[in-house]
């Protein structure tokens, strides 16, 4: 990883800023991505389980309603007067309190439109049954008419546990009961109860009720006749068969909306519109060994993916108790996973498809961006290699405002310092050497020049008055006095090399120098303005050079306006504890060819005999002596402007310094 990310740092920027552009945008549009993706999912999950939370409700609240119709029938038959009346007559074989009977159960079957694999049973109190009724018909679950209801066989009852719940108890009872064959046989309903056990996978390997497969789940309600006297006479039992019938699981599907809807007795289904393989019905497949552990073992509520038949759905299933509160079945809701699956699919390809366009557009957006960063990069590559290869004119563009523009500023700055230095570092190595040479030279012909001067003073002396070769001698004293200032010159431009540092009063020294040198015929017509800041703070010179340094200033701007002028001599503090002292003149200017030349020693434009041109040359001397800085500025025709910046204090040299801490241990060390 590390070797692979030193090797995209090592390509060109731009190929660097795309390629780590898209990648952020790849972490970026992906996480995003897979977290809408997530949260989607989640959303579609939760929303299956509210579906299928809703469906069971709607199931559950049908399923009640049909248990409540049946449990209202058994409770009006029973307490009719004329069932109440003719029921223990019919017992003891009465023929017409028969018939009462028989026409109240004729009279209920027709109001309430009970429809197949429904049945009606009146018993006395011991649970021998005295007329029965159903409305079986075999291979038809459609609405039937009065005339298709039958008789049922005489027996007893009281063996199945709600009869006798309710006979014993004297109250009525109302619930999912199961029926055992030998009672369905006396109902005409065993064969209808019947199913055979399939092979289903994932099913446990004994089903939960032996009795699977021959007794009947039913909706069963049984309602005790009591006498006048209260005396329990016997009871009218409703019920409805599920095992084979559809009806109720239709119902559901049609009116509620529910994809799947399925009633197990045990784990095996008795009514579902489930279908198998061959797209039938699934009745007689059993529930898997899962599911059945967690509802019928544990009679817990199962919610969550499950496998059913033949795919996987969404489920609910919620266990159905007897009247005794034992676990006898299953009613179960479920919805196609397959369904919701398609839409999370759905969902997942779009959000790839978008996040790999985003990608795509961030790819296309990112060269003209990467472009833009790297054009002024290359710019500044290229003028750094013009500047290495000696090149200190060269600039880039400054555009805008932002990080690349003050990295072009600041490169033309460093190139304009660069530029500055270079030639200040020239202008010092020339000054070094000429002041070496001019030492040499000075002392080497100072002493004929005295030599010349005292033989001629006294040739001249001795010469009458009259004497032509008098002015000879004249001359010659002249011209060895210029040789000799010539020489002095050349001596103080060659001392340049130590300041005797005091504190000074700036403004108090170019007062002084004023006042001394406008005396001089050249100020005679120039008028010198003063605006010396009286805050200036005092700072650490050699004032006898600084005097030297505005002397000389002072003179060339004086010869440079010849016909008059103005010279404004201005002091102010300045940033970095540094003052700033500038002069200013009218005069004539400094042509530009020669801005660069004139602090360059024995260069001058005066006349011969006019000048040495060192002046200029010990002034730059002085003030780089004081760690100052020294401008020029001038335009021909308009005048021209010194500007001297000097420090406050002077920095310690490594040898001022030790020189200075000797000095203290030598004093330190004298006796008092």
């Amino acid at each position: 990883m590390r070797r692979h990310l030193d090797r995209l740092l090592g390509s060109r920027l731009q190929t660097t800023l795309v390629i780590l552009f898209s990648l952020i945008t790849l972490v970026t549009v992906g996480a995003t991505a897979l977290v809408t993706s997530k949260l989607i999912g989640d959303y579609l999950s939760d929303a299956q389980d509210r579906r299928v939370s809703r469906d069971m409700q709607l199931a559950e609240a049908f399923y009640e309603i049909k248990l409540d119709k049946i449990r209202t029938t058994a409770r009006r038959l029973a307490s009719s007067e004329p069932v109440v009346d003719a029921l223990p007559l019919a017992a003891d074989g009465d023929a017409e309190a028969m018939g009462t009977l028989q026409e109240s159960v004729e009279n209920e079957i027709r109001s309430q439109s009970l429809v197949a694999s429904h049945f009606i049973v009146l018993m006395d109190a011991k649970g021998e049954s005295i007329l029965g009724r159903t409305s079986h018909v075999p291979g038809d679950a459609a609405p039937v008419q009065e005339g298709n209801w039958y008789r049922v066989q005489e027996g007893n009852w009281y063996s199945l546990p709600i009869v006798a719940a309710a006979l014993g108890a004297g109250d009525e009872f109302a619930a999912t009961e199961v029926i055992p064959r030998e009672l369905l046989d006396l109902l005409g309903l065993a064969e209808q109860a019947h199913l055979t056990v399939l092979e289903t996978p994932k099913a446990a390997p004994e089903p939960f009720d032996p009795r699977e497969g021959t007794a009947g789940l039913t909706l069963t309600a049984v309602a005790p006749v009591l006498s006048d006297e209260g005396d329990v006479v016997g009871a009218v039992m409703v019920g409805h068969l599920l095992n084979n019938d559809f009806t109720l699981v239709d119902r559901i599907k049609e009116v509620a909306g529910v994809d799947t809807v399925t009633i197990f007795f045990g784990d095996l289904r008795v009514s579902t519109n489930v279908l198998d393989l061959g797209g039938r019905r699934a009745v007689g497949t059993r529930l898997s060994q899962e599911v059945r552990d967690v509802v019928l073992v544990e009679g817990v509520v199962f919610t969550g993916p499950a496998y059913v038949v033949k795919e996987n759905f969404i489920t609910r299933y919620e266990p159905l108790r007897d009247h005794r509160g034992d676990i006898v079945g299953i009613l179960y809701v479920g919805a196609r996973q397959a369904a919701f699956q398609s839409l999370v699919n759905e969902f997942d390809t779009r959000i790839l498809v978008i996040a790999l366009g985003s990608i795509l557009v961030a790819v296309i957006i990112a060269i003209p961006i990467s472009r833009s960063i790297t054009r002024p990069v290359e710019t500044l590559a290229q003028a750094t290699e013009k500047v290495a290869q000696g090149d200190r004119t060269v600039t880039v563009p400054v555009e805008g405002t932002g990080e690349l523009t003050i990295l072009a500023r600041s490169f033309n700055s460093m190139v304009e310092t660069l530029r500055t230095t270079e030639q200040q570092l020239i202008q010092s190595e020339k000054l070094a050497s000429v002041g070496q040479l001019a030492a040499g030279v000075a002392h080497g012909i100072n002493n004929p020049l005295g030599t010349i001067l005292l033989f001629s003073d006294i040739m001249r002396k001795e010469l009458p008055s009259d004497d032509p070769r008098r002015d000879d001698v004249t001359m010659i004293i002249d011209e060895a006095t210029r040789c000799k200032t010539i020489v002095s010159d050349l001596l103080n431009f060659a001392r340049q090399n130590e300041v005797l540092a005091q504190t000074t009063d700036v403004n108090a020294l170019l007062s002084e120098t004023i006042e001394e040198i406008t005396v001089q015929p050249v100020f005679d017509q120039v008028e010198i303005v003063t605006r010396l800041d009286p805050s200036l703070p005092e700072i650490q010179a050699d004032p006898a050079q600084l005097r030297e340094v505005f002397v000389n200033l002072m003179t060339n701007a004086a010869e440079a306006m010849e016909g008059g002028g103005s010279l404004t001599i201005t002091t102010a503090s300045a940033e970095d504890e540094m003052i700033k002292i500038v002069f200013q003149d009218t005069g004539c200017g400094i042509p530009e060819q020669n801005l660069s030349k004139i602090f360059t020693p024995f260069f001058t434009t005066k006349a011969i005999g006019k000048g040495t041109g060192l002046g200029l040359a010990i002034v730059y001397g002085i003030i780089k002596m004081h760690r100052g800085q020294i401008y020029v500025e001038s335009e021909v025709g308009v005048g021209s402007t010194f500007t001297i910046t000097l420090p406050v204090r002077l920095p310690i040299l490594p040898a001022e310094a030790g020189e200075s801490a000797a000095t203290d241990q030598t004093s330190q060390a004298q006796p008092k």
